[in-house]
């Protein structure tokens, strides 16, 4: 005897099984190896806590879904990666020849000017204060630069 149901108006239906169509398209997809390359095959999901954002969570998590970030996100990112930069230019300055000292001190200056660019305005765009960054000093950098010249 067939497996019996009734449809969604109450009539009796019979079957060979009970996989729906939707069962059925799922299964054969898998069979067909549609799943086997998904991300994450095998491990946990990821979970991100968004319990630190409140009411904009739902809002933080479109943006990254849409591969986007806050304004001040975005403007400390610019603010690592001027920083990154003034490291880089520091670590090579002793492998500098002397020829080329003054284009170094020029591009230290662009760097920090960058930087301090991107600071102000994570600065200014940061919901709290515990975001905020402080300015490079261009003296104090400066004397960094010449300090590793030297070396």
């Amino acid at each position: 005897m067939s497996p019996q149901r009734r449809d969604a108006e109450g009539r009796l239906q019979s079957a060979k099984t009970w996989e729906s169509l939707v069962e059925r398209q799922i299964r054969e997809a898998m069979d067909a190896g549609a799943f086997d390359d998904l991300p994450y095959q095998g491990e946990r999901l990821p979970i991100e806590d968004d319990s630190a954002a409140g009411e904009w969570a739902m809002a933080f998590r479109m943006l990254r879904s849409a591969g986007a970030a806050p304004p001040w996100i975005e403007s400390d990112k610019e603010a690592r990666k001027q920083l990154a930069a003034l490291e880089v230019l520091i670590e090579r300055a002793p492998r500098i020849s002397r020829l080329s000292h003054r284009r170094a001190r020029a591009d230290l200056r662009a760097i920090v000017e960058a930087a301090n660019h991107a600071i102000a305005r994570v600065n200014a765009e940061a919901p709290t204060d515990r975001q905020h960054r402080r300015p490079l000093d261009p003296s104090a950098e400066a004397e960094r630069l010449e300090r590793a010249l030297a070396g």
